[in-house]
């Protein structure tokens, strides 16, 4: 074989003007957007700031603390809200993240031929599309009727436990029809994204467990598991924040009930939920209130994501 001459090399064309401006443009473009972005956040936190105001000065801390909500005599407080948000999104996880996790493991194998694989990743994505309200009117046709069916013999058999210390409401509705629709409609999230975290890691990890003896479920869960885990914990914080904003689903199926209980078989309420209801019929202090609420519902948002955010990076630093 003959090596080629340098002479014999082709030259590098130098760049036209016309192709450094179209990159400039390029670069600044997209830097526009991400400005665009950042500011249409800001302007949105403003926004919502400004109309707390009111509530926020004549109850302040207390807003938090309180599980009033009295229209007639201005007395509000956001407390069971709180509560509902955060533990009906806590169900919802126990229930989506080993289940997605599951499904991402089984779709990133090779349990499956190839069409047939494609095909199921195609339907579990397309869960993601559906509107929520389908959703709720789902959960109101399926889990209700379980519900009422099964929820007394729940309260009868393990109602020693606190967690289902309250008998469910005749209606059906309560915590935990609601967290177990919030499961379905983020399942598609962890699956989707867990998935997509598994099988961009290099194949030489399976080959190399596989070569030291170890069997296909030992290099799933002691290799690629921990080496996808930064992926894996960004689609289950990812899946938290959309548990946490959910409205139409978990306003048809929670029961909107301002009250606090250690049961979740009894009806409750969610911040989404209650600027769902209250925000058309509001005005004066209330609408501030709600304002107040959704501020609330915003830092809650943000403090997941960069909760999120330190893990995924520490993670990847170990």
């Amino acid at each position: 074989m003959t090596s080629l001459s340098k002479d014999s090399q082709p030259a590098v064309q130098p760049r036209s003007s016309l192709d450094k401006n179209l990159d400039r443009g390029f670069i600044w473009l997209t830097l526009l957007f991400a400005l665009a972005v950042a500011g249409v956040l800001i302007w949105m936190t403003v926004v919502v700031g400004i109309g707390a105001i009111p509530a926020m000065l004549k109850y302040g801390v207390g807003f938090i603390f309180s599980s009033n909500w009295d229209a007639v005599n201005d007395e509000y407080g956001a407390l069971p809200q709180l509560y509902g948000t955060l533990v009906s999104s806590i169900i919802a996880l126990i229930f989506a993240v080993p289940i997605g996790l599951g499904v991402a493991l089984f779709l990133s194998e090779d349990y499956l031929p190839t069409r047939i694989q494609v095909v199921i990743v195609f339907l579990v994505e397309l869960l993601a599309a559906i509107p929520s309200v389908v959703y709720g009117l789902w959960g109101i046709a399926v889990l209700v009727p379980i519900m009422k069916a099964i929820g007394g013999q729940i309260y009868n058999l393990f109602g020693w436990i606190p967690i289902f210390g309250t008998p469910p409401s005749a209606t059906g509705l309560g915590m935990l029809p609601a967290g177990l629709v919030l499961a379905v409609m983020v399942l598609p999230t962890i699956a989707a994204i867990s998935r997509d975290a598994l099988i961009s890691l290099p194949p030489d990890l399976r080959q190399a467990a596989v070569g030291l003896g170890a069997t296909r479920w030992e290099a799933i869960i002691k290799i690629l598991v921990p080496a996808a885990f930064s992926g894996i914990v960004g689609a289950i914080m990812l899946a938290l924040g959309r548990a946490l904003g959910e409205t139409m689903a978990v306003t048809l199926l929670i029961g909107n009930s301002n009250n606090i209980s250690a049961s979740i078989l009894a009806p409750g309420s969610t911040i989404s939920s209650l600027l769902a209801l209250k925000f058309a019929e509001a005005d004066g202090l209330q609408v501030s209130a709600l304002m107040y609420s959704a501020l609330l519902l915003f830092a809650i948002t943000l403090l997941v994501n960069v909760l999120a955010e330190m893990l995924v990076r520490r993670v990847q630093r170990i």
